[in-house]
């Protein structure tokens, strides 16, 4: 009887050993994230708009937009496609060079300390999670705090890409009348 609870439990910690890895991987659905760096490189090979997702690993409403919103295939097509989807921890460590400046986290070591470049791209603004828009000159359009879902995103993305943000300033109406691909 002890030899097969032995082999019963050695049986779910293996299973666990090999589900954890997978689990503990990033559920982004396949965007094919870069740095602000590299999307910069890239706008001078092929120019193509950047979208920014602006998170911190504390924040449960980025986890959820990971797992749910950019895991959608439609989303991420959409992102991989049209856009440079660059992923900005807005706490990280690491410097940021952006058009020839140079971004820190000037307060590391203190409890939530924001990075410079967040801070200028989201204007003093910190809600996570929010999204940025850049043109294909790397000018930015705007940013927008909160948590969308799928079908709210594919609308938010197709009023940046398409344009109607130039004739429309009003999103929220966009995203209303919005017919995508994502279904409720």
């Amino acid at each position: 009887m002890k030899k097969l609870n032995w082999l019963k439990t050695s049986g779910i910690v293996l299973i666990l050993l090999t589900a954890l890895p997978i689990m503990a991987s990033s559920n982004d659905g396949g965007v094919n994230w870069l740095t602000i760096e590299e999307a910069q490189e890239k706008v001078k090979e092929e120019p193509r708009m950047v979208f920014v997702d602006v998170y911190t690993d504390w924040c449960g409403w980025c986890r959820r937009m990971t797992s749910e919103t950019y895991a959608h295939p439609v989303i991420a097509e959409y992102l991989n496609n049209n856009f440079y989807p660059v992923k900005l921890n807005a706490e990280q460590k690491e410097p940021i060079v952006f058009q020839g400046n140079s971004f820190e986290n000037e307060n590391i070591g203190q409890r939530r300390a924001t990075h410079s470049f967040a801070i200028a791209l989201l204007q003093g603004r910190m809600s996570y999670p929010s999204v940025a828009f850049f043109n294909e000159e790397m000018q930015l359009i705007t940013a927008i705090p909160g948590f969308r879902p799928p079908q709210r995103m594919e609308a938010v993305l197709a009023f940046f890409h398409t344009g109607a943000y130039r004739e429309n300033a009003d999103l929220d109406a966009f995203v209303s009348s919005y017919q995508g691909k994502i279904k409720e």
